[in-house]
């Protein structure tokens, strides 16, 4: 039994690499496959949720592969992997469903889907890691899974942001081992996730300094995967990759990834009570607040649909790593909580941009005048999401810059009350960007091309249906805002 665990991991590696190998000919042989991959990975992820729940984190914890007493590759499922695991079990079959159509259009899609179940069994794993060690190895090859996807076109292009993407994350990587390296000597002696942090005080004192230096650069390391600034330009450049991945790399794989890593270091690693109060604490929290603006800045400029949106994430992730450098109980709440709610939304706009790329041919949002008359499944999904990402009430933007909000207001940091006015700004320019793009969607100006309209269309129902679902499940969660909050207050800080 305790090996189950390992399936919801093993099981859409295998697949993928086996869909790799046999190459099927017939796609509706292969999108049954796809499909079915996905929809049993999703089944078994959410059965270990459950039964963590029900019976304590020790029932499914197991050792997958073992080098000696200290080091091995475990799994564990905690409150915090329970809330980032599902994010991703629930998400991704439905991206699944809306790219089988897309990718259609776009060929190689044996390859492309080979990857992309690896790359879900790969971040599965960096959910359920039960230490750092696990963690790190599965955050590592989550970049060579997630490569040849934002390189599927293998044009200049492609090519191009898969360098940047295989630079950036490589090099981040590498300093955030320097902080796990400076774990292990100065810590208890094992590597497992612990609440509280799992730092030899004995040890650490004296070396305060050094081990809040080395922390700085753990952060960074893990941020660059965040899209922290100045580490963020790989991440608007990889929306070259097709759209279903740019969807994932923005709401769920990747960039959730590097936050999920430093929600772990934080809190896990260094320890909160540690690093509190602590000039580290200055330099990341002031990197957050940076962010978060010139995120939102940047994507006001930003006339290209699919970069506009790239650096919205750039800004909203840092909103999550805000709430998490305030390193209290009430921050790593606010931070999951966001983290939740931006990914529905997210997910869902990069899915939307992607069909009206896909059925119009453009890009550009000047181009998009009177596309909500033209294409009303798709800018009606899009338009929710965009309230919701602005944060309008009773939509899940709104309770999750509310609980970071309140977090920051209860800190006894002077520099929260920078980051409050940094998420009253950027909530500004994201009311600007994101309405920009729907209001000349329903309200044109100007003369029209009719005939250039009558040609544009609301995709297949192989792909909108995805499109309703992952908007019905976004309201949905936010109508049931004070469950998900209350479940994250008990679960998170907790190992169960």
């Amino acid at each position: 039994m305790r090996q189950f665990l390992t399936l919801p991991i093993l099981v859409p590696i295998v697949l993928g690499i086996a869909l790799l190998i046999l190459q099927p000919r017939n796609r509706r042989v292969r999108s049954i496959y796809i499909m079915a991959a996905s929809l049993v990975t999703t089944a078994l992820s959410l059965a270990c949720i459950v039964l963590t729940y029900l019976h304590g984190s020790s029932f499914l914890a197991c050792i997958m592969v073992s080098f000696n007493e200290v080091f091995s590759i475990s799994l564990r499922i905690d409150g915090a992997s329970m809330v980032y695991g599902a994010i991703v079990s629930v998400l991704w079959p439905l991206v699944t469903a809306y790219s089988l159509d897309y990718m259609s259009h776009e060929g190689h899609e044996n390859r492309f889907f080979a990857f992309w179940l690896m790359a879900y069994g790969v971040v599965l794993g960096i959910a359920y890691s039960e230490d750092f060690l696990t963690l790190y190895f599965f955050y590592e090859v989550l970049t060579l899974t997630t490569l040849p996807l934002v390189m599927h076109a293998m044009d200049e292009k492609a090519r191009y942001a898969g360098r940047k993407y295989l630079v950036y994350s490589l090099s981040g990587a590498a300093f955030a081992f320097i902080g796990i390296v400076f774990l292990l000597n100065y810590g208890v002696g094992h590597l497992n996730f612990t609440y509280g942090g799992i730092l030899d005080q004995s040890l650490a004192a004296g070396n305060e300094r050094t081990l809040e230096l080395v922390f700085v650069a753990a952060f960074f390391g893990f941020g660059v995967k965040a899209a922290v600034f100045p580490f963020h330009g790989w991440l608007p450049d990889a929306s070259v990759a097709p759209t279903p991945v740019s969807a994932l790399l923005h709401a769920v794989a990747v960039v959730k990834a590097g936050a999920f890593a430093v929600l772990r270091l934080i809190y896990y690693g260094f320890g909160a009570d540690f690093l509190r109060g602590s000039w580290a604490q200055t330099v990341v929290m002031t990197a957050a607040i940076v962010t978060i603006v010139y995120g939102s800045a940047r994507a006001l400029r930003t006339p290209h649909l699919k970069r506009r949106l790239a650096f919205s994430t750039v800004s909203n992730l840092s909103y999550i790593l805000f709430a998490l450098t305030l390193m209290t109980p009430a921050g790593m709440v606010g931070g999951m909580t966001h983290m939740v709610y931006h990914a529905f939304t997210k997910i869902t706009m990069f899915c939307c941009a992607g069909a009206i790329i896909l059925k119009s041919g453009k890009e550009y949002i000047y181009e998009m005048e009177d596309f909500g008359r033209a294409m009303p499944v798709v800018f009606a999904t899009f338009t929710v999401s965009a309230f919701a990402l602005i944060g309008m009430p009773p939509l899940g933007g709104f309770a999750g810059k509310w609980m970071i909000a309140e977090a920051a207001v209860a800190s006894v940091n002077p520099l929260a009350y920078a980051g409050i006015a940094a998420l009253i700004l950027s909530t500004l320019l994201t009311t600007l960007y994101m309405l920009t793009i729907v209001v000349r969607a329903y309200f044109p100006v100007g003369e029209l091309d009719r005939a250039a309209l009558a040609r544009v269309h609301d995709p297949a129902r192989a792909m909108w249906i995805p499109l309703v679902l992952l908007t019905a499940s976004g309201v949905i969660l936010a109508l049931l805002s004070n469950e998900v909050i209350g479940f994250l207050w008990n679960a998170v800080p907790r190992n169960w």
